[in-house]
Order: structure tokens, then C-alpha cells, then sequence
């Protein structure tokens, strides 16, 4: 793990089961229509159970870039899970999608009055999205989003496999500085 200041928050990024977070708050890569299928939202709906599913697909469809927040069904921590539409049900997703999904995610956290919350790389899975062009757009639009006014103190960046998390930490690196933490470790993934 390795983190950043953007204040008011430190920005974490890490590689990880984003359902085992223990942040206030995790964010699904959803469809605009809701259902959970595998990656992230089956990660999330295997932990949660099917109400966490349930509960998002009543409140659709939204259109891309939206998003709906649920409870986390069984499982106490995290609180909710904010459900980011990153594409349509064609799953095909875009740098709009991604930058507006995000920027939702962090509004309905801000809403509830959370302090910490998971985000996982959006788009990148089924939607096929470049990895180091979501890190970009998502680390962009955090660092250009967040004030003073913001409760959020914590954005994790939650990683699948060492790829995705080396882009990610090489540009944070670059857009926001060095890491506050030292030098950035690499786990060996085995």
C-alpha cells in the first residue's frame, strides 16, 4: 500500500478484495441497469448477499455516469456500497463515463457524510477501459473534486493484481508527487 496526500484526504492505493474493505463506503463498477455480475459487483454481491443487488436494481436504470447507494446487505462494514454506472448494458464504457461515475461516487459519499471509502479501477474489467488511462481519470478527478468542505479523509484505490496497481501508483507519482509513505512497494503476487 502506498498513500498520497490530496488534501483534505490521503489518497491509498493497493491491491485488494474491494469487498473486504473497511472503509464507510465501497463503490461498484455497475451497469446503468444495476445487476451484478462478476468482477467487482460479484465480488461485492457474493459478500453482501443478493439484497445488496436487489436494492440497487429498483432505484434503475440510470444513465452512465450516475449512481445509486445501498447498505451492505449482511455485512456491517462497509456501511454502503455506492453503485458508480460505468456503462451501458452493451458494457462498453469511455473516459466520460468513468470521469462523471466517479465524480457521482464521491458526491453521494459526501452526501451521506462518510469519512473513508473504497473505489475500485472502473471500466477496466469487462468494460475494457486502459488501466493507466483510469488511473488517470479517476486519480484527476479526485484531486479536482475534493475541498476543504469535504468529510471524505480517506480515498482508497482498490487494485486487482500488480499491473493495474504499478500504473496506478506510477501516476499518482506523477500527477500528485511522491508517496507520503516512502518508497513504493511492489508485492510479489504468488
Amino acid at each position: 500500500m502506498v498513500s498520497f496526500r490530496v488534501p483534505p484526504l490521503t489518497l491509498e492505493i493497493t491491491q485488494g478484495d474491494i469487498a473486504a474493505q473497511d472503509t464507510d463506503a465501497v463503490v461498484n463498477a455497475a451497469n446503468n441497469e444495476l445487476w451484478m455480475g462478476s468482477g467487482v459487483a460479484g465480488a461485492l454481491k457474493a459478500r453482501g448477499g443478493p439484497q445488496v443487488e436487489s436494492d440497487a436494481m429498483v432505484q434503475g436504470p440510470i444513465e452512465p455516469g450516475e449512481c445509486v447507494v445501498t447498505t451492505f446487505g449482511r455485512i456491517p462494514v462497509p456501511r454502503f456500497v455506492i453503485h458508480a454506472a460505468v456503462m451501458r448494458q452493451d458494457l462498453r464504457t469511455s473516459r466520460d463515463f468513468i470521469e462523471r461515475a466517479v465524480r457521482s461516487a464521491l458526491r453521494a459519499a459526501e452526501g451521506l457524510g462518510i469519512r473513508s471509502m473504497s473505489l475500485p479501477a472502473l471500466g477496466t474489467g469487462v468494460g475494457g477501459f486502459p488501466v493507466d488511462e483510469c488511473a488517470r481519470v479517476t486519480i484527476g478527478t479526485v484531486r479536482s473534486h475534493v475541498t476543504e468542505a469535504s468529510p471524505l479523509r480517506l480515498v482508497r484505490l482498490v487494485l486487482f493484481g500488480q499491473p493495474a496497481y504499478r500504473a496506478f501508483v506510477e501516476v499518482a507519482g506523477e500527477l500528485l508527487g511522491p508517496p507520503l509513505d516512502g518508497p513504493v512497494d511492489c508485492p510479489v503476487s504468488g
